[in-house]
């Protein structure tokens, strides 16, 4: 499946509004999009409370027999807990547990938070485990949201039964460099008083040629209350935070998780580069390495190939 299959279906409810019809294959305009007010700006001393997709197995017995701990899903920067919902439905199904597809602060509809580091991403989600699920859990991430996991593993292991990162490392590292136009892009769309969506995938496309890139992207796309285009992410706030989101905050020699962790990289990525790789033993010393023949969005491009790794790796008995 590709990128723009997997956002396909999210665009396809929300991108809605002019009876419009963009000269692409099943991207047709009919509805409207919600013109709910965007998120309330909160202070981020307090952790946020984070909306969620929840994702059970078919049978309600399936939980109280599985050996497999509640999955947690933490998406990337511009995502929301839409983007992975194919691969979460086949991992209640087939490993029999409940998976919790998260929005992160400042992204879908969770509140913002006037700060986006990893000390509050990692609260965020560390308050969600500790009110709702309330056992330890299985934290799985792509990209922002890999990072998120890994330090709410080294800040709370007690809450964490396992970690596994999509194609990002324990190191401070430059985003690409699409990310700042991307967010740009976006403000610069909000700030022009659109009144279509196809207008905003013209507009886009003067930063981003490809399409499924550009989909994706929409996604984030609603009406505000004055019906022109809006965003549910916070994009000042992440402009202002994109060096913290590159970053990662902890010491190896002080931070450490000794639980079973998993890193699944895209070898066609710069993200997770080989020089990473004993630094990531120091911070998780049990690690696993799997390399997907992939670009950055792993989940997407290559579902079986990941699907498989994380199954092999949840039904393998730990130590």
């Amino acid at each position: 499946m590709s990128l723009y299959q997997a956002s396909m279906h999210s665009v396809r409810n929300l991108l809605i509004s002019s009876r419009c019809t963009l000269n692409l294959p099943t991207f047709t305009c009919a509805r409207s999009l919600s013109t709910r007010p965007l998120r309330q700006t909160v202070s981020s001393e307090q952790p946020v409370k984070l909306e969620y997709l929840q994702f059970d197995p078919p049978s309600p017995d399936s939980v109280k027999n599985s050996n497999i701990a509640p999955i947690v899903v933490l998406h990337g920067l511009l995502g929301s807990k839409q983007n992975n919902r194919n691969v979460c439905r086949r991992f209640a199904k087939e490993l029999e547990t409940t998976v919790y597809a998260l929005d992160l602060r400042n992204h879908g509809d969770s509140p913002h938070a006037r700060t986006h580091d990893y000390k509050g991403l990692a609260l965020d989600v560390e308050h969600f485990i500790d009110t709702t699920i309330k056992q330890p859990s299985v934290i799985l991430g792509h990209s922002m949201g890999a990072k998120t996991a890994m330090a709410v593993a080294l800040r709370r292991p007690d809450i964490v039964d396992s970690t596994i990162a999509v194609d990002n490392a324990p190191i401070d590292a430059a985003l690409g460099s699409d990310i700042p136009k991307y967010v740009q892009a976006l403000r610069n769309i909000e700030r022009m008083g659109l009144r279509s969506i196809k207008d905003a995938f013209e507009v886009l496309g003067k930063y981003e040629k490809n399409v499924e890139i550009r989909n994706f992207l929409l996604t984030n796309a609603k009406f505000k209350s004055d019906g022109t285009v809006g965003f549910r992410v916070a994009l000042d706030i992440l402009a202002r935070a994109l060096d913290h989101i590159a970053e990662f905050p902890f010491n190896s020699r002080d931070d450490r998780f000794i639980g079973p962790t998993l890193f699944i990289r895209g070898t066609r990525s710069h993200y997770v580069p080989d020089e990473a790789i004993p630094t990531i033993g120091r911070f998780f010393p049990k690690f696993v390495l799997k390399d997907i023949d992939a670009g950055h969005w792993v989940i997407s491009e290559k579902p079986a190939e990941f699907v498989k790794y994380v199954e092999e790796f949840l039904r393998t008995p730990q130590e």
